[in-house]
């Protein structure tokens, strides 16, 4: 998989083979037998193409990532634990993601200056991968101020009826 998530684009089992072979000795047939081995499992789709099949990552890196550490934490008998002994491995910069990934997901907790019925805050990445800070029944606005150009509230990822979200 990590040869077919580095190229990023379908591939065909030869030009995989040539890659792994710029490391080590390895057969045509155990490369062929494990893009489809991985087929099999749903990893991967294929598209024939000629006599041989491209192959595709039917998911990203993050999302397979996320998938096995929700896996290995539901299966916990003491899922609290599980979390306070995996996050106690984590190194600083780690936790430094973490903790960022919790405020996009989750927004930050309610502060003083947000004070009473400040309601809930949200931070969502748009497509630029900026910051947005998000209200309840209110229209994004950047983080750090409106954008050149454009008028307080106003939202440009929104179409037509669209709410950008």
């Amino acid at each position: 998989m990590t040869r077919v998530w580095k190229w990023n684009r379908p591939v065909t089992v030869r030009e995989v083979l040539e890659d792994l072979q710029q490391e080590r000795s390895i057969a045509y047939t155990t490369v062929m037998t494990v893009l489809d081995n991985l087929h099999q499992k749903g990893w991967v789709r294929r598209e024939a193409e000629g006599r041989a099949y491209r192959y595709a990552a039917v998911s990203t890196r993050a999302a397979y990532s996320a998938a096995l550490m929700n896996d290995a934490w539901s299966q916990s008998d003491n899922p609290a634990a599980a979390l306070v002994a995996f996050f106690g491995m984590m190194s600083q910069e780690q936790r430094r993601a973490l903790r960022d990934a919790v405020h996009i997901v989750q927004g930050p907790e309610e502060g003083p200056e947000q004070g009473a019925g400040g309601g809930e805050t949200r931070v969502t990445p748009d497509a630029a991968d900026e910051k947005r800070v998000e209200k309840p029944d209110e229209k994004p606005v950047e983080a750090s101020g409106e954008k050149q150009g454009e008028k307080p509230g106003e939202n440009p990822d929104s179409g037509p009826g669209g709410t950008g979200r």
